[in-house]
């Protein structure tokens, strides 16, 4: 695939291939930590928890966790570079795990047009205004990567949308979060076991709003 065309300053990869590259996008530093923006950073920290690791600092300017679902070798990471070069970090975290096909990344985000709490995943589209979508894809020279997308719903019109991504929610609100951040360990566990194809029925469907019977 294009992101696999090795530059002159890249190192080949060492060591076994991982079956999964999951990378959670956010902004380093102790202020943006439980952001509504940083919600896919929290994801992979709890993915690693779940399994009794941590995330440690990497040579690819990022975070990481080895982690083990089954028989799966799967690679928890949180880019450092600040959202806009995201990019730059999952590049070379690719490279060193071996990640040679786009089922086998998948990038958790926020998503502004999603409510609080709600999940999409799918494989590949478009980048709906996310800069840290866009310098990955820049980075990588596709889009054909899997998508998880934690709702965050709309900032009121009175407050920017910079302001609302950047600022921590509610209690009534962060208790939804968590609940959506569990349940996104859960959707790479399925994906892992049951592919693309079956998580994207199981996450989506469940998310989609019922039709009231008396309407």
């Amino acid at each position: 695939m294009p992101w696999l065309n090795r530059k002159a300053n890249e190192p080949a990869r060492t060591g076994a291939p991982a079956d999964l590259l999951v990378v959670g996008l956010g902004n380093p530093g102790a202020e943006f930590e439980g952001t509504r923006h940083n919600v896919g950073a929290d994801v992979v920290g709890l993915l690693a928890a779940r399994y009794g690791e941590r995330l440690g600092k990497s040579k690819e300017r990022a975070l990481v966790a080895e982690v083990r679902i089954g028989a799966h070798r799967v690679v928890a990471a949180f880019p450092t570079t600040y959202m806009n070069a995201s990019g730059e970090s999952v590049r070379a975290l690719c490279r060193r795990h071996g990640v040679d096909d786009g089922g086998k990344l998948v990038v958790i985000h926020d998503e502004l047009d999603l409510n609080v709490g709600r999940l999409k995943i799918k494989q590949g589209g478009g980048l709906a205004g996310h800069n840290g979508l866009r310098s990955i894809t820049q980075h990588l020279g596709t889009t054909d990567y899997v998508r998880l997308r934690v709702g965050i719903g709309r900032p009121p019109a009175s407050q920017a949308g910079r302001d609302y991504v950047l600022r921590r929610p509610g209690k009534a609100e962060r208790v939804e979060l968590d609940v959506a951040l569990a349940r996104c360990v859960d959707a790479v566990e399925q994906l892992l076991d049951e592919g693309i194809d079956a998580t994207m029925a199981t996450v989506n469907r469940r998310d989609t709003p019922q039709r009231d019977p008396g309407t």
